[in-house]
């Protein structure tokens, strides 16, 4: 082979892993996931052994040997963070321990002639390892690993079959190495994109799983919410009906007085029921999107919170600004749960203040609808201002540091809106800047 192309192959095999670094090292930047970086490491020192090996630059054999060291244990801490399901199988009975062994011994027969035929151990080490992990769980159905696995495998039977390796060195083509560099690559951003898909689902269910727990870690407040909200309307309802009854013995009881008794009944039923409602709306699990009424949400929210507001008497003023039917798109028992989370916070601080207040604007721009809640509780420490919407960070004994985050969360990817936080004279202001609806 010339010079010149083996010079070409190896300019490609180089261009292949750094692609390949820039790309998992972008990745861990963004997910701050472990077998990134291992991956990333791995591919630096494989780059870097590859670049001694090719003997175009002058690079002494102990750097190449230190490289290869490097570039394995980074691919046995990669293989095992990448590693899915259980490290030993479980084994019920003697069927299965010997299926296992026998898949086991498959697994170092296949990885040592891996090794014969390229000569790298960092990625028989990989191939290994994730060997293991797909047939140990083969129920569980792993893509990302399995791609990986199959993808290895078939190359490797090929090679095998068809005797590859002896017809490269006979042909004295570009040396296998560089080719199992450069598949190797290919096949884990293959597998990655299916494993970077799977952490995104991951996530999407962690998050929501988070919103819904976030709901019911309050159940104990809203339940007393729910008696307080009850007590009153069921009380007038008892006093009805006592009014009724003293007239019906004293034959005292008209039609006009009835009617009215009847309607006064109603309207606390209708209470009860709104409330009811309210309540139900908030612990719904709903992911369908639809256009909705700005001044619902938050009479919902208000609703669930004014027995708070009563108990501590805590002024609330709602200030339309703008229409006051304006809607936007998006689910309305989340944008109730965004604002729930605020007004709680704001009610934990104005309980010992002296005439403590809640106040919410509602005003509109010409694509956005800006919800502003403000209270005159004092503010947030400068220092954690910039924390507050950071996972389980609370400046409570007794907070869980999830409402405000979620916020954000609910904020920017239900509504691809924004959430800004400042501090006001008086208080703190809050600011949800959502898309107003077509």
């Amino acid at each position: 082979m010339s010079e010149i192309n083996l010079i070409l192959f190896y300019g490609i095999t180089f261009g292949i892993l750094i692609m390949t670094i820039v790309y998992t090292f972008i990745r861990y930047v963004y997910s701050k996931e472990i077998f990134y970086i291992s991956y990333c490491f791995m591919q630096i020192f494989s780059l870097l052994y590859i670049v001694s090996y090719s003997k175009l630059f002058k690079i002494s054999f102990f750097v190449q040997e230190l490289c290869l060291v490097i570039a394995s244990l980074s691919a046995v801490l990669f293989a095992i963070t990448y590693y899915e399901g259980n490290f030993l199988p479980k084994i019920k009975n003697y069927k299965e321990l010997i299926i296992n062994t026998l898949l086991l011994n498959v697994v170092i027969l296949t990885a040592f002639y891996h090794y014969v035929l390229f000569e790298y151990l960092p990625y028989t080490i990989v191939y290994a390892i994730l060997f293991i992990s797909l047939i140990f769980n083969l129920k569980q159905g792993f893509k990302p690993t399995l791609i990986y696995v199959i993808g290895w495998s078939i190359f490797c039977i090929l090679l095998f079959v068809f005797d590859f390796k002896n017809f490269y060195n006979q042909r004295e083509y570009f040396d296998l190495v560089l080719l199992v560099f450069a598949i190797e690559a290919m096949l884990f951003t293959i597998s990655i994109a299916y494993k970077y898909n799977d952490l995104k689902i991951q996530n999407k269910n962690f998050e929501k799983l988070i919103l819904q727990q976030s709901k019911f870690v309050k159940s104990g407040e809203m339940i007393a919410n729910i008696t307080h909200q009850f007590r009153q309307p069921l009380n007038n309802i008892s006093y009805i009906l006592m009014n009724l009854k003293k007239r019906f013995e004293n034959k005292n009881l008209d039609e006009s007085y009835f009617d009215k008794k009847v309607n006064q009944a109603n309207e606390q039923l209708n209470f009860l029921s709104k409330t009811i409602d309210d309540f139900k709306e908030f612990y719904k699990i709903s992911k369908e999107k639809e256009i909705f009424s700005v001044k619902d949400a938050i009479l919902n929210a208000t609703t669930i919170l004014s027995a708070d507001l009563k108990t501590y008497n805590i002024e609330l003023e709602i200030n339309f600004e703008t229409f006051e039917e304006i809607k936007i798109f998006g689910i309305k028992s989340e944008l109730s749960q965004v604002l729930i989370s605020i007004i709680s916070n704001s009610i934990d601080v104005l309980k010992s203040n002296k005439n403590p207040k809640i106040k919410i604007e509602i005003s509109s721009s010409s694509a956005e609808v800006i919800i502003k809640l403000v209270d005159n509780g004092g503010g947030i420490k400068t220092k954690n201002l910039k924390k507050i919407f950071e996972p389980y960070f609370s400046t409570k004994e007794e907070g869980s540091g999830i409402g405000l985050y979620l916020s954000k969360m609910i904020i920017e990817e239900s509504f691809c809106g924004r959430i800004l936080v400042e501090n006001k004279k008086e208080g703190v202001l809050f600011s949800l800047f959502i898309e107003k609806a077509l």
